[in-house]
This record gives C-alpha cells, sequence and structure tokens, in this order.
C-alpha cells in the first residue's frame, strides 16, 4: 500500500478585513472548527494535520439488503453484502444479527428478500442454468473456463453482440476489473435479466471491501445499492443506515474528518460567506437565511470577519432551517446550533440572533423565515436544494417553488452551493455511470489525504457518502432524495425565477486557489460564465455562484 499523501493545513489565520489583502481576509474563508463537546482532536505541525478520536465501542451495522422493518442484520448470504464493525466482511460461521433497539425483538430480524426471489432459490440450479448458457453460446465441448479463448475462437464467425458482451464481461471477470463488472451488473439490473444479475453480484462479492483500494470501497457501495435495487428494499436500507447510530459527537467527528481532509465544504462555504460579505458590507442589519444549517459551522468565520469590519459590526439574524431528521448528528435540536453561535458572537462583540426553524424545505412557507423590515437579507443553499423534489416527481415542484419564495423577498444576495453531477431525471443505468464516475473521483480524493489504514476511515465513507450512494442507485420516485443536477440546469430554474447573477468576488476566488495549495495539486480550480467549480484531475465536483 502506498503511502497516502499527508494532508497539510494552513496556519496564520487572520481575524483581518475582507477589504484588505488576501492574507487578511482569510478569517472568513478559512473556517477554524473547535471541538465542542465531542472526542475529536487535530494536532497541527511540521508534519500536518493528524487526527485522534476516541471512539465507542459500541456495535453498529453498515449497510443491509434487507427490507429489515426493526432490526439491522449483519451477516452474509448470495444476495446481501454485510460487514463487521471494522468494515471486514463477516464470514457465514461468524454471522449474526443485531436488533435495532432494545425495544425490538430478535425474532425481528429478515434475512435478504432475494434469498426467496424469483430468481433461483437454489445454487446449484443457478450454476446448472449459466452451464447451460455457456454451452449454448460457446458449444458443446466447453466445459472449463480457463479454455474460453479458445473455445470463443472456434464459434466466432457466428458470433453475435450478445457474444461480445458475454467475452467482455469474463474477461473483466478474469482480470478482475472491478469497474467493468460493475457496470456489467448495472446493465443486467437495468434490463431485467435477472439470472445475469445474480450471478454478476455473486462474481463482485469476492472483489469489493470496505478496506481496499478507493473502487473497491466503493464498490461495495455501489453493489449493495444494485442488490437493494433487485430487493425492492432501497428506501429502507437508506432509512436504516443509521440503525445503532454512533454517539452524535462521534458521528459530527466524522464530518469534521472529511472536511478537513477534501476541500469541497470549504471551498463552498468560502465562496459563498465571500459574496454574502461582498453584498453586505455597507448593511446594519442583515439577515441570512440557510436553508441547511447542520452544524452552522458556515458562519463562524463570517461572523469573525463581520466582527473586524470598518466602523464596527453589523446587527446579524441568523434564521436556520433543518429537519429533525438532522438532530442526530448534533446530539439535539436547532438550540445547540443558535447557543454555539451566540456565544461565538458575543465573544466577538457582534450583536446577534438566532431564530430556529425546524423543519424540511419542502414545508417552508413564508411565515416560518421571520422577515422584518429593515433588514438586509441573504439566503443561502448550501448543499441542499437537490434534496428538493422537483417536477419529475411531484407537481408540487418544491425546488423551483422555494426559488419563487425567496425571489419574493428581494434579497440582496442567494448563495448556492452544488455537487456537479447528473442524477436526477437520468434513466437508472446512465445515472449508475454518472454515480461511479462522480464518486470515483471523490473516494481517490479521500484517499490522497486520508490513510486507509486510519481507523475511522470506513465510519467516514460509510456515514458521509454510502448513504448517497445507495439512495441514488436503489431509490426511483419520491424515495429518492438526491437528485442533483449540473450548473447549466440551475442557471435556467433561478433565471425562471426571476434572479440575475451575482458576480462572484476576484479577491475571494484567489483565495480559494490559496486554500487548495495546502491540498494535493490533483485538485483543480476553475472560473467559468461566473461561478466556481472545484475538481479532482478532470472531473468537476463542486460548483458554486450568487444571484440577486
Amino acid at each position: 500500500m502506498q503511502e497516502s499523501e499527508k494532508h497539510r493545513t494552513s496556519s496564520g489565520m487572520s481575524n483581518g478585513l475582507y477589504y484588505q489583502p488576501i492574507q487578511q481576509i482569510e478569517a472568513f474563508c478559512f473556517p477554524q472548527f473547535e471541538t465542542l463537546n465531542h472526542e475529536l482532536y487535530y494536532n497541527y505541525g511540521s508534519q500536518g494535520a493528524t487526527f485522534s478520536a476516541h471512539s465507542s465501542n459500541k456495535l453498529y451495522c453498515t449497510l443491509e439488503s434487507s427490507s429489515a422493518k426493526g432490526s439491522c442484520a449483519v451477516y452474509n448470504s448470495p444476495s446481501t453484502v454485510s460487514f463487521s464493525p471494522n468494515g471486514s466482511p463477516i464470514s457465514q460461521q461468524d454471522s449474526q444479527s443485531y436488533p435495532l433497539d432494545q425495544h425490538h425483538s430478535p425474532d425481528n430480524v429478515y434475512g435478504s428478500p432475494m434469498s426467496g426471489s424469483c430468481i433461483t432459490d437454489d445454487v446449484n440450479d443457478l450454476k446448472h442454468k449459466l452451464r447451460e448458457l455457456e454451452s449454448v453460446m460457446l458449444g458443446p465441448d466447453y466445459d472449463n473456463l480457463d479454455n474460453y479463448d479458445s473455445a470463443f475462437k472456434n464459434v466466432m464467425n457466428d458470433i453475435s453482440p450478445e457474444m461480445v458482451s458475454w467475452r467482455q464481461i469474463m474477461e473483466a471477470i478474469s482480470s478482475r476489473d472491478l469497474k467493468l463488472v460493475l457496470v456489467a451488473c448495472a446493465k443486467a439490473v437495468s434490463d431485467n435479466d435477472l439470472l445475469m444479475a445474480q450471478w454478476l453480484m455473486d462474481e463482485l462479492r469476492p472483489m469489493v471491501s470496505v478496506s481496499g483500494e478507493p473502487i473497491q470501497r466503493l464498490g461495495a457501495y455501489l453493489l449493495e445499492g444494485l442488490v437493494a435495487r433487485q430487493a425492492s428494499s432501497g428506501s429502507s436500507i437508506y432509512k436504516k443506515l443509521r440503525c445503532k447510530e454512533p454517539e452524535s459527537a462521534e458521528l459530527l467527528s466524522y464530518m469534521h474528518i472529511l472536511y478537513e481532509v477534501c476541500p469541497y465544504f470549504k471551498f463552498g462555504y468560502m465562496s459563498a460567506n465571500g459574496a454574502i460579505a461582498e453584498a453586505m458590507k455597507d448593511e446594519n442589519r442583515v439577515h441570512i437565511i440557510d436553508f441547511q444549517i447542520a452544524q452552522g459551522s458556515q458562519w463562524i468565520t463570517l461572523i469573525q470577519a463581520f466582527a473586524a469590519r470598518p466602523g464596527g459590526p453589523p446587527h446579524i439574524r441568523i434564521t436556520g432551517i433543518d429537519d429533525s431528521t438532522s438532530a442526530y448528528a448534533r446530539g439535539g435540536g436547532l438550540n445547540i446550533v443558535g447557543k454555539r453561535l451566540s456565544k461565538l458572537a458575543e465573544s466577538f462583540k457582534v450583536p446577534f440572533e438566532f431564530h430556529a426553524a425546524a423543519i424540511s424545505g419542502c414545508e417552508v412557507q413564508l411565515g416560518d423565515l421571520g422577515i422584518r423590515p429593515g433588514e438586509a437579507l441573504a439566503v443561502n443553499f448550501a448543499f441542499m436544494l437537490h434534496h428538493m423534489p422537483d417536477e419529475s416527481v411531484s407537481t408540487q415542484n418544491h425546488r423551483d417553488r422555494l426559488l419563487r419564495l425567496v425571489k419574493r423577498l428581494s434579497p440582496k444576495v442567494v448563495t448556492l452551493v452544488e455537487q456537479e453531477s447528473n442524477t436526477n431525471t437520468a434513466a437508472f443505468f446512465p445515472r449508475f455511470l454518472e454515480t461511479l464516475d462522480y464518486y470515483t473521483a471523490m473516494f481517490n480524493s479521500i484517499d490522497v489525504t486520508l490513510a486507509r489504514d486510519h481507523k475511522e476511515r470506513i465510519n467516514v465513507e460509510q456515514h458521509c457518502l454510502a448513504r448517497d450512494v445507495v439512495n441514488i442507485i436503489a431509490c426511483e420516485g419520491a424515495e429518492r432524495i438526491e437528485r442533483h443536477e449540473l450548473l447549466g440546469k440551475w442557471r435556467s430554474r433561478f433565471a425562471m425565477a426571476g434572479f440575475r447573477p451575482y458576480p462572484l468576488s476576484s479577491l475571494v476566488n484567489a483565495t480559494i486557489k490559496t486554500l487548495l495549495e495546502h491540498y494535493c495539486d490533483k485538485y483543480r480550480l476553475e472560473e467559468r460564465d461566473g461561478a466556481l467549480y472545484l475538481g479532482w484531475m478532470n472531473r468537476d465536483l463542486v460548483a458554486s455562484c450568487a444571484w440577486m
């Protein structure tokens, strides 16, 4: 295993003015996270950043392909991918089931729905059918896969496209080309070829691993998504991925690790904060509506920057919107975020108010936003709008409804940060290919900065990324929550709602470039058509822009 590249972090951060040279605007561009009631510690030294966490010894499951209604099954079966708490595959001998909580009895543990599916209940029957298929395609004398190439040559004159596909699949399996086998399996699922899909799933299981190469780790979650799609249990898995949840502080530490090792969130928050600071530089009363406030970490450095503003800071009021399903990551409700930000503002002598709106974005109405006259309004959509169903899901079309609602408020600036991916209305198979490409880049970037033997890496990927992957692959309709769109589509939606582009500050762009110098040189930043794109090598991953 190659040693992962060390992650260097920025130092010498300043609380200088936004309007001053680059080194002085790092106050709002380089978020400085504090350890708030969680057991994560960062050590910064000449060798870069190291992490340590006091993890709980509690056992919690990762993925399971059943439609478990009251349990989290952890076992191996012909149709499930199961992992132990440390990420290792669990053998049949070690298989066991863990109830979701003490209120559910062990009797509520469900096996894989596919074990009783229409594919086959008999492994020998499956092998027999495969042998028949091989005989038809490759001739009666073919009885050993080692002789595949010579047998294939005997029928080359009568070859068909289906035979070419079969040969490619066999060669991919022989060479352990995981990407090609994953694609072949997804194609079989898409074509409703149940026999082929089940066979390829069995071939894939020994090829994937949550502790292996980036593609092996991603492959484990993609495979689980394919299994769940076949079993029609995608929604159940998406909801159950948090079964046996780690302590809230521990889950928060996973988010912090991902935040530190990859610049994607920092990039989004920096660009959005820069646009807001620029738009509000002459305002005395500022109201920020954050449609997915999460931990509220984005606003720490903006409050610090406003505190250093010439003439004194403005009065800041933040409305934080977040539904109750996110409370587990905070260890409680939005009041925790409000107290955290209020304490910070008080330490910097910034007049501050916090308004909590514990509702889903789909439920937001004008009365929930606490609009007051005399306040300059900024609205923040950071990694949030892709969760809103649009016209392809519901006639209510909350995605466009929210944009029209916000436009009626006449905000000075609206910031948008989203993953640059096309999974919203795409059919299953092209959506699978897009997900494979997007998350391959994401997992590769994590691999560079977080060592594979890091004890929390598996948890970071499972809790922060795997749930989204399974939802994209296994779910449809209203159950599919992860619905990303490319920036071109977002532009159309904002334009239809009546918005005009708000130019991003070149000074902020330069500061983001400085940020990326502290990461691997495979990250790239591009400015195109008034928007910023952060990518890994040749793949755009996050786009940021502002509107007015």
